[in-house]
């Protein structure tokens, strides 16, 4: 589930090509999620990298992640004792 969600985040990711010839990548409602790459590749898999570890960032903290293409990830938390 976890990856079906990156994947479907990083489809809606937007890639814009600089004027020092790298690449800079975001997603829309991912806010803090971007990166940079000397190619679209290495710009995509450094953004892949860095919405993992918002999203682990997100659920550490307890925060609701976006949906993103009908996918909505949501860990339940369970009751100990």
């Amino acid at each position: 589930m976890l990856i079906e969600y990156i994947q479907k985040a990083i489809e809606k990711a937007s890639y814009k090509k600089l004027e020092d010839g790298t690449w800079f990548a975001e997603i829309p409602g991912f806010s803090g999620v971007w990166a940079n790459g000397k190619t679209v590749e290495s710009c995509r898999r450094e953004l892949w990298d860095v919405l993992e570890e918002w999203i682990v960032l997100k659920l550490r903290d307890g925060d609701v992640l976006p949906r993103i293409g009908g996918v909505r990830f949501k860990i339940k938390r369970l009751k100990v004792g």
